[in-house]
């Protein structure tokens, strides 16, 4: 199940409203998938720092991004990693799921994927407070983590 790559026009548009919301400039980059995603990362962890609600489809362009690099770092099928709602891939080497519930699942909200792809947060500690649910025995993404 791969990411869905966004629309620039549309991740251009979600990235110039979170930059809006920074009272930082219109993004002045190449208007790529791969640029704008990468530009939502710092965009919307800036608004983390603060203390503002990041933009949606700011996050959105993030999350995708994030889990995409996740994707190219642990090619795989064997876990699957939910950032609902935003999306879902599959990841890790090792026996594939093709029906039902997948053994290995990761699944968390967006502002803590955030910040355990970006390192500001450790595995241990976001399993330790549940701030993500790992299930089966290949769930753990801590030797793939900070993106």
């Amino acid at each position: 199940m791969p990411v869905r790559r966004g629309d620039p026009a549309r991740l251009l548009s979600a990235v110039n409203a979170q930059r809006a919301a920074l009272g930082r400039p219109a993004w002045s980059g190449p208007v790529t998938a791969e640029a704008l995603g990468a530009g939502s990362v710092g965009d919307v962890l800036a608004a983390l720092d603060a203390g503002l609600s990041p933009e949606p489809g700011a996050l959105r362009g993030a999350v995708v991004y994030l889990l995409g690099l996740l994707e190219r770092r642990a090619p795989g099928r064997a876990v699957e990693v939910r950032i609902p709602p935003f999306a879902a891939i599959q990841c890790v080497a090792g026996p594939r799921h093709t029906r039902g519930t997948p053994p290995n699942v990761v699944e968390t909200d967006a502002v803590t994927w955030m910040l355990l792809a970006t390192g500001r947060i450790s595995w241990a500690e976001a399993t330790a407070d549940r701030r993500v649910r790992a299930s089966g025995p290949r769930a753990d993404l801590a030797s793939y983590l900070p993106l």
